[in-house]
């Protein structure tokens, strides 16, 4: 992933998002905004384009996929069909069923390893996936 491109990671975990944000940053794989919440995320899509973007997406109190049909009803700065991947405790059959009406690129389940998540930053800035 070029220097200039611009991804964003919305994870609650601080130490996480550091961790990812500082890795990508020096291996080159340019720049990853953090948001720590779905309020601060929708704020950072309203204000500029990201080129991708990995969303923590808790299931504790449901599914809730409002930021995702947001950025694909074209209500944020970015490209409505930019690459997203999220992250989830567990992938039901239903919740896969939404993300891939949703066309997200790529689910990763928690727990990871944070290399997991620098791998998906790579990937979605290399471009769109099969």
């Amino acid at each position: 992933m070029p220097e200039s491109l611009h991804m964003l990671l919305v994870e609650p975990q601080p130490l996480l998002r550091k961790t990812v944000s500082m890795t990508a940053r020096s291996l080159g794989l340019g720049t990853v905004h953090e948001a720590a919440s779905v309020q601060a995320a929708e704020r950072l899509l309203r204000e500029r384009g990201f080129d991708g973007a990995v969303i923590s997406i808790d299931c504790a109190d449901g599914v809730d996929l409002a930021l995702l049909d947001r950025v694909r009803a074209g209500q944020s700065a970015s490209d409505a069909a930019m690459p997203i991947a999220v992250m989830v405790e567990q992938a039901t059959t239903e919740l896969m069923h939404a993300l891939r009406e949703r066309k997200v690129s790529r689910v990763i389940l928690k727990p990871f390893r944070a290399k997991i998540l620098l791998e998906a930053f790579a990937a979605l800035g290399a471009g769109p996936q099969r």
